[in-house]
């Protein structure tokens, strides 16, 4: 089987349609009807991605997503029916990769986790064996990871694109709206995602998030990582 797919969704018809879909297109999949019953699965099986709903009976999608994230970095599609700023920001705040508002497409949806699975495997790629070196971190692009001297620094799989990219683009600074098409690769979209994962990977790498020294706004044109010397990438 492919990929395994956790799909978290308390209207039972609607997961399975959903895993109906991705069964068809070759993927391996679980379903769970609350955030509970998923937290009980991933005990045993870490998912490749998950879809997961805000709206669940008990602990809600947002809190979930919270606890996942402080053991997984794998990615997460948010569906729901609200699609207000606030729920888009917030989803994206605790770490989700994509947001998906109901009602939509199962063909459309498929098309998503397809593209979400295929963009990591693209970057772990393109990056194999290179390291990229700033401050006290090292970004090591074939797995995938940061770490702090020797000590791992979580990020979900859209942020470690979103740093990958600035790292790739290292003392230029690069416009959101660039971002957001190379990174998403969509050309319309909410480029409030941009400022959201870049104050979410600050939080995790400045001393003052504030006062960011690594990841610096340059007014006017955007955002750009600062590296210590010019030679970084090692192969």
């Amino acid at each position: 089987m492919g990929s395994y797919i956790l799909i978290v969704e308390d209207a039972k018809e609607l997961a399975e349609l959903v895993a109906l879909y991705l069964t068809k297109e070759g993927f391996d999949t679980g379903s769970a009807g609350s955030a509970e019953d998923a937290l009980s699965i991933l005990e045993t099986r870490v998912p490749d991605l998950i879809v997961l709903d805000i709206n669940l009976p008990g602990m809600d999608g947002l809190e979930f997503l919270h606890k996942f994230r402080k053991n997984s970095d794998a990615p997460v599609l948010i569906v729901s029916a609200r699609n207000s700023d606030e729920d888009i920001i917030s989803a994206l705040g605790y770490g989700a990769d994509e947001f998906v508002t109901k009602p939509f497409s199962p063909k459309v949806l498929v098309a998503r986790v397809k593209a979400i699975l295929r963009r990591g495997s693209e970057n772990q790629e393109l990056n194999e064996n290179r390291l990229f070196r700033f401050g006290p971190f090292t970004l090591d692009y074939d797995a995938c990871i940061l770490k702090k001297g020797d000590k791992k620094v979580p990020l979900s799989a859209k942020e470690f694109e979103v740093l990958s990219y600035l790292s790739e683009h290292a003392g230029k600074p690069t416009a959101p709206e660039r971002i957001y098409e190379d990174v998403w690769k969509n050309v319309y979209g909410d480029l409030t995602s941009v400022a959201v994962y870049i104050q979410r990977i600050r939080k995790k790498i400045e001393n003052d998030p504030g006062n960011p020294e690594y990841i610096e706004t340059v007014h006017g044109i955007g955002y750009q990582l600062n590296p210590d010397s010019p030679a970084e990438v090692q192969f």
